[in-house]
């Protein structure tokens, strides 16, 4: 592959029509709002299986639980984030 078509590869594409039952991680990062590399990454976390074939291909039950996992991380990340901003204004500012 060129450089170029590895660059297109990684970005987030429009599908032809979003409610369709098999998209490609382009289209399904475009469809969830998110890059790539991350659609790959909850893809590997929560097991996904591809569907045969060279590319990997995502159904709607599958979108609708990478949607899901990214919500459940961002909660959480949010609770993280609110714990540590209690925990640093509770401690004396440094001199």
């Amino acid at each position: 592959m060129s450089r170029e078509k590895n660059q297109r590869y990684g970005l987030p594409t429009a599908p032809a029509d979003p409610n369709q039952e098999y998209m490609n991680v382009q289209e399904t990062a475009y469809v969830l709002g998110c890059s790539v590399k991350t659609i790959r990454r909850r893809i590997a976390t929560l097991n996904i299986k591809s569907k045969t074939g060279r590319r990997v291909m995502t159904s709607k039950r599958d979108r609708q639980r990478i949607h899901e996992h990214g919500r459940k991380v961002a909660k959480e990340q949010d609770r993280v984030r609110s714990l540590r901003a209690a925990r640093d204004a509770e401690l004396p500012a440094a001199a």
